[in-house]
């Protein structure tokens, strides 16, 4: 079985050090195969910020845990201009990975991140035509037995985040890059961006979809929660490729507290919630 650890928009500038402390305590003891930051490192991709992010996932590694990074939209710079465009990741890639598109497989998972964030859009992502190919490339010759994720900051699907709100937006070439991942054969879809912890098959949200399980972390350190949520992380534990068991850890204000284990199995088509012995 394999275990990952899905943390996401940890806002390095607008976080909660009380939780950050937690979080280094509880993550070692938990012993994930692979810890997963989707993004939003920093709060304004500040160096002052960045060095705060990188002694965090330094001591994450120092602990004896592998990490798997992408870039998150806050991790350029909003009012630098000038390093806005000529270089929107440098500092990323100097203080968190300078792999924009990492990749770790053992053997029972291969992982592949994906940088959606782009100079261009204030918030919004977008996937190009070369991370297409090499998403096709890099699953192309993955064992079968494997479970195969793919990890983004931005979801590639409309979220639901409030009554009031609607549904959030989606990356740009959405509809090419789904096929794209149909055709390598994801199984799981792992982002964040929105601060709101979901779950669900991809093909109940878009029928054209491939049979990918679509998991969203909330944030994990941010002092900026979304409603009425707090901060978590996902517990992913990965027994098959078709079968998965999801546990968001909140915080409670003292500490993290694990939540009920939901399992997820895929019957050929869906992802569907198993049932739970009451």
């Amino acid at each position: 079985m394999a275990m990952i650890a899905h943390l996401s928009d940890v806002h390095f500038g607008a976080h909660d050090p009380r939780i950050v402390d937690a979080l280094e305590a509880l993550l070692p003891a938990l012993r994930p195969d692979l810890v997963v930051i989707s993004g939003d490192f920093t709060q304004r991709a500040r160096v002052e910020q960045y060095r705060m992010a990188c002694g965090f996932v330094d001591r994450i590694e120092q602990a004896g845990l592998a990490v798997l990074a992408v870039p998150g939209n806050h991790d350029i710079p909003l009012y630098d201009v000038a390093r806005r465009f000529a270089r929107p990741l440098h500092r990323y890639r100097r203080y968190i990975d300078e792999e924009l598109c990492p990749w770790f497989e053992t053997d029972e998972i291969a992982v592949l991140g994906i940088n959606t964030a782009r100079s261009l859009t204030f918030k919004d992502g977008r996937i190009s035509h070369e991370q297409m190919a090499l998403i096709r490339e890099r699953f192309r010759e993955v064992s079968p037995g494997k479970t195969r994720i793919l990890v983004t900051h931005h979801p590639l699907f409309a979220m639901p985040i409030g009554e009031s709100e609607g549904l959030t937006k989606t990356v740009g070439r959405r509809g090419e890059a789904l096929e794209a991942i149909g055709a390598a054969g994801v199984h799981l879809l792992l982002a964040g961006h929105f601060h709101h912890a979901y779950s669900r098959s991809a093909r109940e949200m878009v029928e054209t979809a491939g049979p990918e399980l679509v998991i969203q972390a909330g944030t994990a350190t941010s002092t900026r929660v979304r409603g009425d949520e707090t901060q978590s992380f996902n517990w992913i534990d990965i027994p098959a490729p078709e079968r998965v068991e999801l546990t968001v850890f909140g915080w409670t204000g003292t500490g993290f507290e694990r939540g009920r284990a939901v399992p997820f199995a895929f019957d050929g088509r869906l992802w569907r919630q198993e049932s739970i012995p009451a």
